[in-house]
């Protein structure tokens, strides 16, 4: 039995650290794409984000206000008497929340940065979602199949007008008016987009005139990807919601959902985007190259002209925010992710110690003593089971003399020698499998724990103290690893076993594994490593000093062992 468990966590233990690289030696994870102007980006928390203005109603429909045409234009889409630009021009919207740069070359979204987010010291540039890579359609570009009148559409140059300097309190709202007209094909096309104060929503509206065939309004690429990362990070890339059905599967190549669209998104870890639209035909998600992808909406033909209303979201994965916009975006933050798939038991587990780990930060205001109290709460949850595991592997360790008797006597008869230990477990109360159970049920809470920890945009640049300024990255002096590394080595010298010397010296390989493993997690997590080891090695040393002594157990093993004689 414990030849079988040290060979189960060497193996473990050699699975989680080399699947990465080796995985990488085959070339099935490839290399990031080039990196971002302003990527590479390390989170910090929100907190008490404003409820969006001009949110989705409980229908799924737009509630965005009617935006008033801007003075001298006509009432349908881009007519032919609107002045075009001869040369690109932009226009930047600022609020407090973001700054965002429109492009009027194929009407797109050019920047946009969160203010509040930043990508970590030293330079505290903010997190930028729009991706720069230059050859990819860009947020908001409109694509059809008539490959001629595409081109014209993504090249043609909008006239762009704005009807404020900056969204403030005193203006809460405003417009920006983007239009197109091809005299040639007599195209027209009108973009406007309404922009809110405390709000990472915008309502957009197209009018569109002389499209005969249908069209793709799309979220551009990587929109919202801040970073690709591997291994226990969750699902990254495209998702959509059609008819009431979440999906979050990044195609392979292309993929076409039809049906009723509430929305399409690109998302990473703490990040992403969202298309809301009145009415779709169809959601599309596409990879143009590896970790290159792209998501939209398709409408149907619309004939001689026709008007759609959508909304953007472009912002945290803060759970307040998306939950106030009604169509289901707060699954979006995975609680039942873990290693490599989503578990129901975990997401089951984790939302309530997600909002045990809120309520008390509400009180404390830092996260890392938030994280150890936490913890501490938990421990004291399972002190009964880890009370009961303890004395299990205490007992096996009393009757380790008796058990190796009935070895000997019975070695060279299996059957015989099963059913005298089975009888040896009886006659003294003990359950081989005592020290392992109430460990297994414990394994839902904490690595429910571990993924909340692990997933969620609050430790996003949440400092502790000294010099731990980030509990969503790693220690950088790697103090907390190094600690949590020693405690594990305490915790398995003090926990009773019956193995023999050669046996529990290759067991001391397994605080070193680990140590180097946690080298790289989040200092968050690390933290709640730490916290848990430290507890535990002080309910064993009380154990074992006040109610489980040596003694106490010899005793008590000699007293059944007489009353199943007599």
């Amino acid at each position: 039995m414990d030849k079988r468990v040290i060979v189960f966590l060497v193996l473990s233990l050699a699975i989680i650290l080399g699947f990465d690289l080796l995985m990488r030696q085959m070339g099935w994870l490839p290399e990031p794409p080039p990196p971002q102007d302003g990527s590479a980006q390390t989170p910090s928390p929100s907190e008490g984000e404003p409820t969006p203005a001009g949110t989705v109603g409980k229908d799924g429909g737009s509630t965005s206000p009617n935006v008033p045409n801007q003075p001298g234009q006509k009432s349908g889409a881009a007519a032919a008497s609107v002045a075009l630009p001869a040369s690109e021009q932009t226009v930047t919207v600022e609020t407090d929340l973001v700054r965002v740069e429109l492009s009027n070359r194929g009407g797109v979204i050019r920047s946009w940065e969160l203010k509040r987010y930043h990508m970590g010291l030293p330079e505290a540039k903010p997190v930028q979602l729009v991706y720069q890579g230059g050859k990819f359609k860009g947020p908001l570009s409109m694509t059809v199949a008539n490959a001629d009148i595409d081109k014209t559409i993504r090249d043609g140059l909008y006239s762009i007008e704005k009807d404020f300097s900056k969204l403030d309190a005193a203006h809460p709202v405003g417009h920006v008016t983007m239009q197109f007209h091809d005299s040639a094909t007599h195209l027209g096309i009108k973009k406007q987009l309404t922009f809110h104060h405390n709000s990472y929503v915008v309502d957009i509206s197209f009018a569109i005139e002389g499209m005969t065939e249908s069209y793709d309004i799309g979220l551009g690429t990587n929109f919202g990807i801040v970073e690709w990362g591997d291994g226990f990070i969750g699902l990254i890339g495209s998702a959509s919601q059609v008819d009431n059905k979440i999906e979050k599967e990044t195609p392979e190549k292309e993929l076409e959902r039809k049906g009723a669209v509430q929305w399409v998104a690109l998302q990473d870890k703490y990040f992403l985007s969202v298309l809301m639209p009145k009415e779709g035909a169809a959601a599309l998600a596409k990879t143009e190259e590896p970790k290159i992808v792209s998501a939209g909406v398709r409408m149907a033909a619309p004939g001689s002209a026709s008007s759609v209303a959508l909304q953007l979201y472009a912002g945290p994965k803060e759970y307040d925010i998306l939950r106030s916009l009604g169509v289901g975006l707060e699954d979006m933050i995975d609680f039942g992710w873990f290693i490599y798939g989503s578990w129901a038991i975990v997401k089951s587990v984790a939302k309530p110690i997600f909002y045990v780990l809120r309520f008390i930060h509400d009180y404390v205001g830092n996260y890392g003593v938030t994280i150890i109290l936490l913890t501490c709460m938990i421990k004291l949850l399972f002190v009964p089971l880890q009370y009961k595991s303890y004395k299990s592997m205490k007992m096996m360790r009393v009757i380790q003399p008796k058990i190796k008797e009935v070895q000997e006597k019975y070695k060279g008869d299996r059957d015989r020698l099963n059913k005298e230990l089975m009888k040896l477990y009886r006659d003294q109360k003990v359950n081989p499998l005592g020290g392992f159970l109430p460990m297994f049920l414990q394994m839902p809470v904490f690595i429910s724990l571990f993924n909340v920890l692990y997933m969620t945009i609050d430790l996003r640049q949440a400092p502790f103290m000294l010099w731990v300024h980030d509990l969503s990255v790693q220690d950088p002096f790697y103090v907390l690893p190094v600690l949590m590394g020693v405690t594990m080595f305490i915790q398995q010298k003090i926990t009773p076993n019956t193995m023999d010397p050669t046996q529990a010296k290759i067991m001391l390989v397994l605080p070193i594994g680990m140590t180097f493993l946690f080298i790289n997690f989040p200092a968050g997590l690390v933290l709640y490593w730490l916290t848990n080891n430290t507890l535990t090695i002080t309910q064993q040393l009380v154990t074992d000093r006040f109610l489980l002594t040596d003694k106490a157990l010899a005793a008590a093993g000699t007293e059944q062992s007489s009353s199943t004689s007599a």
